[in-house]
């Protein structure tokens, strides 16, 4: 069994459409049938978030995808997804994907990285709408494409695009109860195990600018820092202030 895990704080705005990507990717034929079991990671939640994977979770009776909400109240990403790692790993799930709730991942998204035959799939992230960023949404998309790595090989970090087989992440340790880089710890800590990893672009997904990050300290903090002076950069500085590794809660 596959298993997705996606942490979740007042998401209803995206989590529809998320959960829907992740849905059309466990169809996705070239797993040849194998169940996905999808697990939303509600934490904290005050809004809607938890009717919209009720609801899932009633459309999940064909056996192929099923969807379910634990509810937490750590107020913390790493303690999110370790919560929802370790409900998949009690049910036998030999590879862990995570995602988050403001993310829509690509059809292939998990055949891709069980295709790679590794033990960690670090995968990048794209932006389809930097209008949040309103006057500075050109000049911070520029940016954002000049400077980051979208290719095999590159070395960023992205909760929003991580996968890790069962027994590696055992070894690891798990994610700590981190309230930001805690898929930063966990590739650390998955080096330090000796596993293969894939750092590929294959794995595709698509992940919100939205100016009211979720994590401090985040992807969405990053790219507000980068708002403030994309403008006025330089592109000797690009490599420098992007080709580093940030999660996108």
């Amino acid at each position: 069994m596959i298993g997705v895990v996606i942490p979740a704080h007042n998401e209803e705005r995206e989590l529809e459409r998320c959960l829907a990507a992740v849905r059309a990717a466990a169809a996705d034929p070239a797993l040849d049938g194998e169940a996905v079991r999808v697990v939303v990671v509600l934490d904290s939640c005050g809004d809607g978030s938890r009717a919209i994977v009720e609801r899932h979770a009633r459309q999940g009776g064909d056996g192929a995808c099923v969807v379910e909400g634990i509810v937490v109240a750590s107020r913390n990403v790493g303690a999110a997804r370790a919560a929802g790692a370790a409900r998949l790993l009690a049910l036998g799930a030999r590879w862990l994907a995570f995602t988050d709730a403001d993310t829509r991942v690509a059809p292939a998204w998990l055949a891709v990285q069980l295709s790679l035959e590794v033990d960690v799939v670090c995968g990048t992230v794209t932006v389809d709408d930097w209008s949040p960023h309103r006057d500075d949404a050109e000049a911070l998309r520029r940016y954002f494409q000049r400077g980051y790595t979208d290719a095999d090989g590159h070395r960023h970090i992205h909760g929003a695009n991580l996968g890790v087989a069962a027994a590696a992440y055992l070894r690891a340790g798990g994610f700590e109860p981190l309230a930001c880089s805690e898929d930063v710890a966990l590739v650390t800590a998955l080096e330090r195990c000796g596993a293969r990893f894939a750092w590929s672009s294959a794995p595709r997904v698509v992940t919100s600018a939205r100016r009211n990050a979720r994590a401090s300290g985040g992807f969405g903090d990053t790219l507000l820092r980068y708002a403030a002076s994309a403008r006025a950069a330089l592109p000797s500085d690009l490599p420098v202030l992007l080709n580093t590794s940030h999660n996108a809660a």
